[in-house]
């Protein structure tokens, strides 16, 4: 161990202690999203476990070595810190400062205490699974209560019709395009996975689960001949979304069976971009009283029909033509998003 009346002995305090309080300032402002925005006692316990157990390294000889008027880095900082867009660039942010900070309290506590090396990696760990389980909640909580799922088809100004209905209050997009080149199609995924994470929605890719990994998405939609959940999920890891097409009662079980996080349930209505017959109303009645996971009718829904949909049962739905080829994407959506609304509210 360090000497304990060397300079190196000082600063290596004020460098723990610096970090001590860098990390459990930042799982506060965690602990306090998974308490107040989730309701989630669990998580919040796990947070304030994190925060005791650092605090018991905190101790008074790392404080009194503390030099705030002489810290030359008080001053310093970058513009990324200035802003927060969303709640996901909030928490991710912390977790970063979270995990810097203990790596730094792992390597510099090996020179303090022959102990606190190790405490800090397995909570480095601890935090790396914290991370995982809280973002994969953050994300299923927020496409459970999204009624409205746009699914893009190609269109010259793709990029402006999805902002207009981010504008609208959509906060769920998956991007469908299976004929354009990669070179193409991977520049624009990675633009509008940026898009809906400023207006703090989730962005889905349709088949491609190498597409989601290289812009990292937050998840990806397999149809009935795609790759098995299982290897997806092994791919994109547990904090990733992923959905399955059904047709059926039989598809149905099978994509719960996967451990799919929601499903598709049509098509309802006769759509080009659905080659299967229209399922009408009575499988959105059946996934209404059947299905225990978020489910979207799909195929053919638009202003004209949507009540029928939410009478059948529906309360998520997904769409196509509606937006995509309409003349006020904005509005359409704000309509579209209102009939859930107004349905609850009767």
């Amino acid at each position: 161990m360090i000497s304990a009346n060397s300079y190196t002995h000082k600063a290596v305090c004020r460098i723990l202690d610096a970090n001590l309080d860098r990390a459990r300032e930042g799982l506060r402002i965690i602990e306090e999203w998974c308490r107040f925005g989730l309701n989630n006692s669990q998580l919040s316990l796990v947070c304030k476990k994190l925060r005791q157990d650092l605090a018991i390294w905190h101790t008074i000889d790392l404080r009194i070595a503390r030099d705030t008027m002489g810290d030359a880095g008080t001053g310093l900082t970058h513009p990324q810190e200035e802003v927060r867009s969303d709640i996901i660039s909030l928490l991710q942010a912390n977790f970063c400062r979270v995990q810097e900070a203990l790596r730094v309290l792992e390597e510099y506590g090996k020179l303090y205490h022959p102990d606190m090396g190790n405490a800090c990696k397995q909570m480095r760990y601890q935090v790396y699974s914290l991370e995982s389980n809280l973002m994969g909640y953050q994300k299923l909580e927020l496409l459970g209560r999204s009624h409205l799922y746009l699914v893009t088809s190609p269109q010259e100004n793709i990029l402006g019709i999805v902002e207009a209905a981010l504008q609208g209050g959509l906060t769920l997009v998956q991007y469908r395009d299976k004929n354009t080149d990669d070179i193409i199609r991977l520049p624009l995924a990675r633009q509008l996975c940026q898009l809906c994470h400023n207006y703090g929605a989730l962005f889905i890719i349709n088949d491609r689960v190498d597409l989601a990994l290289a812009v990292d998405a937050d998840g990806v939609h397999l149809g009935q001949q795609d790759m098995p959940i299982t290897i997806a999920r092994q791919l994109l890891g547990h904090n990733k979304i992923i959905g399955r097409s059904t047709t059926n009662p039989q598809e149905m079980q099978g994509a719960i069976n996967e451990g799919a996080d929601y499903i598709g349930v049509g098509p309802v209505y006769e759509t080009p971009t659905k080659i299967k017959a229209a399922t009408g109303l009575e499988y959105v009645n059946y996934a209404a009283k059947n299905c225990p996971i978020p489910w979207f009718a799909i195929g053919g829904i638009d202003m004209n029909n949507i009540n029928d949909v939410i009478n059948a049962g529906a309360d998520q739905v997904a769409v196509v033509r509606s937006i995509m080829e309409s003349e006020q994407p904005t509005l359409t959506t704000q309509y579209l998003i209102a009939q859930f609304h107004r349905f609850h509210n009767n």
